[in-house]
């Protein structure tokens, strides 16, 4: 399994709209294949801190999101939302494990 948790910084009067194109985009990339998991999270001590966390079978799956028309639109809409550029870090997923032919 293929894991990038993203830390993102959102200026304070961009976060309801930040929140609605997160979910546009969540809603998409739970359908895609080789999606495991797309989790958006947001700090309960500072609500312009999201943290979201992509699980994809393979690397290839994760790359293709990129590619994805809902992934384009959000990254456009987003980008001078942020307070400074996001970080996303790539894992091994170990546990549970997942199973590329499933």
């Amino acid at each position: 399994m293929h894991v990038t948790i993203v830390y993102i910084s959102v200026k304070p009067e961009h976060v309801a709209a930040f929140q609605e194109a997160s979910r546009h985009n969540h809603e998409h990339s739970v359908r895609e294949p080789g999606n495991v998991r797309f989790d958006i999270l947001q700090s309960e001590n500072d609500p312009t801190q999201f943290v979201f966390y992509e699980a994809y079978r393979s690397r290839q799956d994760a790359a293709a999101h990129k590619e994805t028309e809902h992934y384009r639109v959000w990254r456009d809409t987003v980008a001078n939302w942020m307070a400074e550029p996001r970080k996303g870090i790539a894992y091994q997923g170990l546990y549970p494990a997942v199973s590329i032919d499933v």
